[in-house]
């Protein structure tokens, strides 16, 4: 047992910065995406999959509101060249979402989406935040830093179900370990926390992190 664990969410910076890889949306290299070397890459899931499993990658796991429109275009222009190339498919997005000035790039979405299906990453969440609870000590805190949205959606809920508070369930992440366990867990004030506005200065990347805390019931820690 023990007293804390921490689980940051956030992608390897070294991972999306190097070309290779096939994170980026910025530097040009191979469609690749995965995190390890089994499974499928994301230029296979580009080039095999039904332009409706690629609307549904897209519109539930990368919140992209086009993503009918940037699946149909994807299809259209396989036909005419495999797409194997990380700044071949983020130019088929943009060409999609128009030029219209953004505060982030327009092939964000679909990248992350992409990114989060070829790498299984809800369900990675899942397995780390019961592997992480099942290890806790009384008053042992589990502290979880998300980097957007669905993430931290995933982690609020999961918290809730473990403190009583169990609402609608994930359709991403639906959770059999709910409250009939009787975890014994507590949310301590704050619930969430943001980066400070020096933090976010020294790292911009910190600024869409967000970190909860859940605490297992016991002995007040120092």
């Amino acid at each position: 047992e023990v007293n804390g664990i921490a689980l940051d969410l956030g992608v390897s910076s070294m991972q999306i910065d190097q070309a290779e890889r096939g994170f980026s949306f910025k530097r040009n290299g191979p469609l690749d995406m995965r995190m390890g070397s089994e499974g499928l890459s994301a230029s296979d899931v580009i080039n095999q999959a039904s332009e409706s499993e690629l609307a549904d990658i897209f519109y539930y796991y990368g919140e992209e509101k086009a993503a009918r429109a940037i699946a149909k275009a994807i299809v259209a222009d396989r036909k005419k060249t495999p797409i194997t190339q990380t700044l071949q498919l983020a130019e088929i997005i943009r060409s999609v979402l128009g030029g219209k000035k953004q505060k982030t790039d327009p092939a964000t979405r679909s990248f992350q989406g992409l990114r989060i299906h070829i790498n299984q990453e809800f369900e990675s969440i899942e397995r780390g935040l019961k592997a992480a609870e099942s290890m806790l000590a009384p008053s042992g805190r589990l502290v979880v830093v998300t980097f957007h949205s669905l993430e931290d959606r995933l982690v609020k809920r999961y918290y809730h179900s473990r403190c009583g508070r169990l609402g609608e369930q994930s359709r991403h992440m639906p959770l059999r370990q709910v409250a009939d366990e009787a975890s014994h867990f507590f949310l301590p004030k704050p619930e969430k926390r943001m980066a400070s506005n020096d933090e976010v200065e020294s790292n911009p990347r910190a600024r869409s992190a967000t970190m909860r805390m859940m605490q297992r019931e016991g002995a007040t820690m120092s």
